[in-house]
């Protein structure tokens, strides 16, 4: 059996909470969490629970945002059409770029 743990609030974290979703949609999930720089399971908290999403600047999200800028530029570079998922992706990257230029 494992040891049972605290997080960082001190709460047991000890209900599971499922859904489902399509291949599609958490690819877009993975994008928006590898942005953000929290773990999956701290992304859907905060989301769930409508609190603002503090990215935590570290090399893996400047490389995550490095490789989405990259995939928009080959997106805008084929002249692609974009779909709402993808409008929304350049949308929350561009905001988060915005905060990060302002707490500098």
């Amino acid at each position: 059996m494992s040891v049972k743990t605290l997080d960082r609030q001190g709460r047991w974290r000890n209900k599971i909470v499922a859904l489902r979703m399509s291949p599609e949609e958490n690819e877009h999930l993975d994008k928006l969490i590898k942005l953000s720089g929290l773990s999956k399971q701290d992304y859907l908290i905060h989301r769930i629970l409508k609190k603002e999403i503090t990215v935590h600047y570290s090399p893996r999200v400047f490389k995550a945002f490095r490789n989405q800028i990259n995939d928009f530029n080959e997106l805008l570079r084929d002249a692609q059409s974009v779909d709402k998922e993808t409008a929304e992706l350049i949308a929350y990257t561009i905001d988060l770029l915005q905060k990060f230029r302002e707490e500098e």
